[in-house]
């Protein structure tokens, strides 16, 4: 490690969760966010500026004039360019060592499973239940954790589900198509800062994940509510008959 980069993480390394050992090891780790919303913003920030190696960002989205109240890494001027360009230009503005790999199309299913395979954790900052429900049976066939958040009105949710261990739910066991809520901000709004708090969130649990540390949140929902300032958490049940995480035994 080198002497600008030790003082760079200084703060990090000093902490004995971490230390050289656990800074190295998020140096050589490869991290996939899907989403690059106000949740993506937040949390792919954190990433990057945390010393992970790696980052591949995927979003086919546009930036308009009513994402940048929420999505802090985007100014006006970059409205009607792609987030995936404007995103990784801003996160190795803010730490150069980053490798960033672009992925600015909708992804198959086939196309996720190549992308994920070679991920150490997947972060769902997505907007929709469609793209939630494949970006979990990916994992699950992978055996990669998942760190899941979302953001709605004044009301935020995150769980860490671990495909990596044999025994925890996947996001399936939480959500299926039948009972899925399909709001979106675009029409219940939004209070900007609560997508920060949420996606802060995810990155520190991604880091737990990375370093090894134990979450309270693994296989929990974690709720945050923003107009009173109350969180809860609620254990996720392994459904027996869920149809994407039965038989699965961990990572392969």
């Amino acid at each position: 490690m080198s002497e600008d980069h030790e003082l760079r993480f200084s703060r990090q390394l000093s902490l004995p969760q971490i230390g050289s050992a656990g800074q190295a090891r998020l140096a050589s780790c490869t991290v996939l966010v899907v989403g690059l919303g106000g949740l993506g913003s937040a949390a792919s920030l954190y990433a990057a500026n945390s010393g992970i190696g790696h980052l591949v960002i995927n979003d086919f989205d546009r930036i308009d004039v009513t994402n940048l109240p929420r999505q802090i890494l985007f100014i006006p001027a970059d409205v009607g360019e792609l987030k995936t360009a404007v995103t990784a230009r801003a996160l190795k503005l803010r730490n150069p060592n980053l490798d960033v790999t672009e992925l600015p199309q909708r992804l198959a299913e086939s196309e996720l499973g190549e992308v994920v395979d070679h991920c150490d954790a997947v972060l769902d900052c997505s907007d929709n239940f469609a793209t939630r429900s494949q970006i979990n049976k990916v994992c699950v066939a992978t055996g990669t954790p998942l760190i899941s958040g979302a953001a709605i009105r004044l009301e935020g949710q995150l769980a860490v589900f671990r495909s990596d261990k044999e025994t925890g739910p996947c996001y399936n066991c939480l959500y299926s198509e039948e009972d899925e809520n399909l709001e979106d901000c675009a029409g219940q709004g939004i209070l900007a800062p609560v997508v920060g708090t949420i996606g802060c969130m995810i990155a520190t649990e991604t880091l737990k994940v990375l370093l090894g540390l134990d979450s309270d949140l693994d296989g929990k929902l974690w709720v945050y509510d923003g107009l009173t300032g109350a969180t809860r958490t609620l254990n996720i049940k392994r459904r027996a008959n869920c149809p994407v995480c039965r038989g699965h035994t961990g990572a392969g």
